[in-house]
C-alpha cells in the first residue's frame, strides 16, 4: 500500500491577485508546503492544475459563480502557473485538466511533463503530446504506482477539492481531505461540500 498526497489546483489565479481568488489562498501555498516539509508517511506527492484552453460556457462575461465564471487559468499563462509560495520540489508528477471542458475533478486531469510545469512569475507554457505515446490519467498513475491511500489539499473546497475527492473515493481509494489545508469561495457552500464529503465516505479531518 501507498499514501499520495494531491495539491489540487494552487494557481495564481485562485489566489490573492488572480482573476478567480480564494479566501487565503497565497497562505494555504504556504502551509501545504510545510505540509510537504514535515509528512513523513506520504509515497508521493502530485499536483493538478486547471488548464483551460476552450471550456464553452465555463467562463462567461456574466458568471453566476455556480456553473459559468470569469476567464481563468488559461493555458500557458501566468495565472495557470502554480502560485510561487507553493514548494513543488518534492512534487512527483503534474496533472492538467478542463482544456476544453470544466472538468472540476483531479481525476479528469492528464499527466504534463515535469520540466514543463511553472510556478510563480514563468510562464505555464503549453505541454505538447508526444506521437504514438497515450494519456496517463491521475487514476492511471495512481494505479501504477500501488497507491492506496490518497490525502486531498487545495483550492476550492466546494469545487475541485470536492469533485476529486468524490471521484477518489467512488474509485476505491482510501480518500482523506485535511480541513486545515483546503480553502473555499463561499463559506456556506464549503459547509456543504464538506458534509457531502463525509457521507460519502471521505474522511475529513
Amino acid at each position: 500500500m501507498a499514501k499520495a498526497l494531491i495539491i489540487v489546483d494552487v494557481q495564481n489565479d485562485f489566489c490573492e491577485g488572480g482573476s478567480l481568488p480564494a479566501t487565503g489562498g497565497a497562505e494555504l501555498a504556504s502551509e501545504i508546503s510545510e505540509l510537504l516539509e514535515n509528512a513523513q508517511d506520504l509515497d508521493f506527492v502530485v499536483a493538478t492544475q486547471d488548464w483551460h484552453v476552450d471550456p464553452g460556457s465555463h467562463f462567461s462575461d456574466t458568471p453566476n459563480y455556480r456553473t459559468s465564471w470569469p476567464v481563468h487559468c488559461v493555458a500557458g499563462s501566468k495565472g495557470a502557473a502554480l502560485h510561487r509560495n507553493l514548494d513543488t520540489e518534492d512534487i512527483d508528477a503534474y496533472f492538467r485538466k478542463g482544456k476544453f471542458d470544466a472538468a472540476y475533478s483531479g481525476f479528469d486531469g492528464l499527466l504534463a511533463p515535469e520540466d514543463e510545469v511553472a510556478v510563480g512569475e514563468r510562464e505555464a507554457h503549453e505541454a505538447a503530446q508526444e506521437d504514438g505515446v497515450a494519456p496517463v490519467s491521475l487514476d492511471d498513475w495512481l494505479r501504477q504506482n500501488d497507491v492506496d491511500d490518497v490525502v486531498i489539499v487545495g483550492i476550492a473546497t466546494e469545487h475541485c477539492v470536492r469533485a476529486t475527492a468524490l471521484d477518489a473515493v467512488n474509485a476505491g481509494y482510501n480518500t482523506t481531505v485535511l480541513r486545515d489545508y483546503i480553502t473555499g469561495i463561499d463559506e456556506d457552500a464549503v459547509d456543504e461540500a464538506l458534509e457531502e464529503l463525509e457521507d460519502a465516505g471521505v474522511e475529513v479531518k
